[in-house]
């Protein structure tokens, strides 16, 4: 899947190329993205599989909630909406350029993220020690980068690019150390499953649980972990966050984090991985695909 990647390392260039690209229609860049990166051609008539399912829902479906979803300082307010305040991180700030920001006014450890971007995030753990210079130049290239979804995802388009300064999580027990993804794979409102992601920035791994916590065999585009990683305390209260969350929408990942005990929010991913991922066995694509219920694209927004 990540072939593109190899052969064009630079992720600026890669974006240079999609602004290039942007003219095509998302119907045959979307097709052609899948044909390449999945090695099959995309049935879109009568979508089966999980992944074509959600690229019939990138070209379709318009529901206007999805855009505030998405951005990653306005899902504040459909969190509180649907009364999880108390899983949000503590908020330092929101701007409109990097230039904003005040450092000397910002916590010793903290996270940076733009609204409406993927792989945009910037962690600083002391606060103290950190180039200005370089990161607002960081900030100001993720801004700069054409108004375009690489995977030609809807939702994003309309996300207005803002910077948000966030508390960092840590987990007390391991300090420094990155903390576990819980990724629950929503389908009208219920959870299938979840998807558990560790070592993320260093040595990527991935691991597929039922919601009783039986590891399932299923493997994606990272290796599995060994051991098995220890079911939640509280995961029953995780589920039912995540089915709340998830509930206006027919599917939808809820990103939650489960740290010293409390759960926190993460984000709302309507297009998980793009919808460019090769599962192994091959037969999990069609499984979710059956949980995965294609709306009406007349009802419910806005048409």
């Amino acid at each position: 899947m990540d072939g593109y990647k190899k052969l064009i390392s630079s992720q600026k260039m890669r974006m240079a190329i999609l602004k290039t690209l942007s003219f095509v229609p998302d119907k045959i860049m979307i097709q052609l993205q899948y044909r390449i990166k999945l090695g099959r051609k995309l049935a879109l008539k009568n979508p089966k599989r999980y992944t074509e399912k959600i690229q019939w829902y990138k070209l379709h479906y318009r529901n206007p909630i999805m855009i505030q979803c998405v951005d990653k300082y306005a899902v504040r307010d459909y969190i509180k909406k649907k009364g999880y305040q108390s899983t949000l991180t503590k908020l330092y700030g929101v701007y409109d350029a990097p230039d904003a920001i005040d450092f000397g006014q910002l916590p010793d450890k903290y996270i940076i993220k733009t609204t409406n971007g993927s792989g945009t995030n910037i962690i600083c753990r002391n606060n103290n020690e950190i180039d200005v210079t370089a990161i607002r130049k960081k900030l100001q290239d993720y801004m700069n980068r054409p108004h375009i979804s690489a995977g030609r995802e809807w939702a994003y388009y309309g996300v207005k690019n803002r910077i948000v300064v966030e508390e960092l999580l840590e987990d007390k027990s391991q300090p420094g150390k990155e903390i576990v993804d819980y990724k629950f794979l929503c389908f009208s409102g219920r959870v299938f499953c979840v998807v558990v992601d560790i070592d993320r920035f260093t040595n990527h791994k991935r691991n597929f649980y039922s919601t009783n916590w039986k590891r399932l065999s299923v493997s994606s585009d990272h290796e599995n972990f060994e051991p098995d990683i220890n079911k939640p305390e509280n995961l029953s209260e995780m589920v039912e966050i995540a089915e709340v969350l998830s509930e206006d929408f027919p599917a939808v990942r809820v990103d939650l984090y489960n740290v010293n005990g409390k759960v926190y929010f993460g984000e709302l991913t309507f297009y998980p991985w793009s919808g460019y991922v090769q599962f192994e066995p091959d037969d999990f694509d069609f499984m979710i695909g059956e949980k995965f219920f294609l709306p009406d694209i007349n009802v419910g927004m806005g048409l």
